[in-house]
């Protein structure tokens, strides 16, 4: 599985330094939205830098891509905390340097290969049906292509969790922003039964729970060696593990495979609770069996979601989603 992971890394100045800033490279800023400007001098080498201008906190953040930055996608934690340093001291001149900055967020991102435009459909509409699971619960935020996705944030935790159909997500953006030329077009026939999940850490509490460092380049250093487990810790708290099935189905291969008589009960009654009610989190609230977990295991030890195929639709079964990455 290739995980494209970008990092944010924020200093606040006061008006006085921030305006000496501000001004030095004014002329080479574009202007964003809301009073935030960005300078891609260093695009190239994988850094943006935003200047937020607000009343209230002054702002410099650098967006960095480690792919662009190293020129590979193979990570490498040492070679992009040395030459993220080195950038970031020559791009201030030495006026600030990596260490004044702080680690404030980290979206990692893959791309799952569902092979068309078809599966893509098929697989978003039986998960979207995961509504909320615990920790996490639907996105109040307006995300194009809202009804092809699953947008969850989580409740206390500083993650956000993105499920989405790529192709679908690039054409309602292009209605957004009326484009639809030939580049934009070329794009989204190329991103055509691609699923795109996302793991955002947004806050430094999310951020923390990984790494005990303190400072950024240590932090970042640490990080970098660990993104499979960060994104798998969240997709695998999201997604359920196994095929999907319409529900008599699904139900026929638990009564078959599951021996023990509490389990199965428990699992069957997952699997009719799950319809009503429109969420995974509140089929298991009420379940009312204190070690849901157990029942969660024995799904995934025969390889059965219990999100089941709603009726409507055709299609009779979808295979692990797991199984493609």
């Amino acid at each position: 599985m290739y995980l494209n992971g970008t990092y944010e890394l924020t200093c606040v100045l006061d008006s006085d330094k921030f305006s000496k800033l501000f001004d030095r490279v004014y002329s080479a800023l574009e202007y964003v939205d809301e009073n935030k400007y960005a300078d891609y001098s260093l695009a190239s080498k994988g850094i943006t830098v935003l200047y937020r201008d607000s009343q209230y906190k002054k702002k410099i953040k650098l967006i960095v891509n480690p792919c662009r930055l190293l020129d590979s996608d193979k990570p490498d934690p040492d070679r992009i905390v040395r030459k993220l340093e080195k950038h970031v001291s020559g791009y201030f001149r030495n006026k600030y340097l990596l260490e004044d900055f702080d680690l404030t967020g980290l979206a990692l991102v893959t791309d799952i290969d569902v092979h068309s435009r078809e599966n893509a459909t098929a697989y978003m509409k039986v998960l979207k049906r995961i509504g909320k699971v615990k920790g996490f619960s639907p996105s109040q935020d307006d995300w194009p292509g809202e009804d092809a996705g699953l947008y969850l944030d989580g409740n206390s935790n500083g993650i956000n969790f993105m499920l989405y159909d790529l192709g679908n997500f690039l054409r309602e953006q292009a209605k957004e922003i009326g484009s639809g030329g030939g580049e934009q077009k070329a794009l989204t026939k190329k991103s055509e039964g691609l699923l795109r999940a996302e793991v955002r850490l947004v806050k430094q509490k999310a951020i923390h729970a990984y790494t005990d460092e303190s400072l950024a380049s240590t932090q970042i250093a640490d990080l970098s060696s660990n993104i499979q487990k960060i994104f798998l810790d969240t997709f695998m708290r999201v997604v359920p593990f196994g095929n999907f099935y319409k529900k008599d189905k699904a139900e026929d291969i638990i009564r078959a495979k599951v021996d023990d008589l509490t389990i199965r009960r428990r699992m069957l009654r997952l699997v009719e609770l799950m319809p009503d009610k429109k969420s995974l989190l509140l089929a298991q609230k009420a379940l009312n069996y204190r070690r849901i977990d157990e029942v969660m295991d024995a799904f995934s030890s025969i390889e059965v979601a219990p999100v089941t195929i709603s009726k409507r639709h055709d299609i009779k079964k979808l295979d692990n989603l797991y199984k493609y990455m």
